[in-house]
């Protein structure tokens, strides 16, 4: 009888980038290390790292850390989420952002829900863990306090964060057809989650300060602002949306 243990379920770390040049080999070094564990509860096969237009040496600085490098030149980060969930083959896709404020070492923790129960999407909740001084800006906070009590009365959706660290099925991300292209792709991911009857379930998790460079969000009040009225449109049109099939529906 033989003894050999099942193949583990394989993932891509997927990490969109703009002008990361000063964190994203750290970063992509962190989560091989963590990788080799044989504990490790998935086979990390992939790391994509989509370039979405830098004009520093964030490319090269993934590909010499070892990592698989797409250009996206359209902008978006919702852009660059898909291209890298388009690229990956992975079985499950885990989504973290190129300023290493995500902790490699929690992925299991973020995996375990995913597994055990059965969750359609799995969200990093900065607010229920743990934040360096100065790693979420006053206007972070604030925007992720709106957006909850909105989510929560617009489409009966708990949780406490958008942030960037999330765990997902690839096929089940592709099936929703997604949309939105810039900073309101976390917010239609939740929504198209939730609205397939799967579960969207929060873990606690460490948010780091950014290693160097500049926030493309926190950073700019005016990208702040947009973000928050993306958000906000995100949620207006899934229900609009749901609302429409569901009055075709014989």
């Amino acid at each position: 009888m033989s003894t050999a243990l099942p193949p583990r379920a394989s993932a891509a770390v997927i990490i969109p980038a703009l002008n990361e040049e000063a964190n994203i080999a750290c970063l992509i070094a962190e989560i091989r290390a963590e990788a080799v564990n044989p504990a490790f509860p998935v086979q990390i096969t992939e790391i994509v790292v989509v370039d979405n237009g830098s004009s520093d040496k964030t490319a090269a600085r993934a590909r010499e850390a070892g990592a698989t490098v797409v250009s996206e030149g359209r902008r978006g980060y919702g852009r660059a989420c898909l291209t890298g969930a388009e690229t990956a083959t992975a079985e499950i896709l885990i989504f973290m952002d190129g300023d290493r404020s995500e902790v490699p070492a929690e992925m299991p923790l973020m995996l375990r829900p995913y597994f055990e129960n059965g969750s359609g999407l799995v969200i990093g909740s900065r607010v229920r863990g743990t934040m360096e001084p100065g790693a979420l800006s006053p206007q972070q906070l604030i925007g992720n306090r709106i957006g909850s009590l909105l989510i929560r009365l617009i489409h009966h959706i708990r949780i406490t964060d958008f942030g960037p660290y999330r765990v997902i099925g690839r096929q089940t991300l592709l099936s929703f057809g997604m949309k939105e292209m810039t900073y309101g792709w976390p917010t239609e991911m939740i929504v198209r989650t939730s609205q397939r009857g799967l579960r969207v379930v929060e873990v606690p998790v460490t948010c780091r300060r950014r290693g160097g460079g500049e926030s493309k969000v926190s950073g700019n009040m005016r990208a702040s602002l947009l973000t928050g009225w993306r958000m906000l449109s995100i949620m207006v049109r899934c229900w609009w949306d749901e609302r429409r099939v569901r009055r075709d529906t014989p």
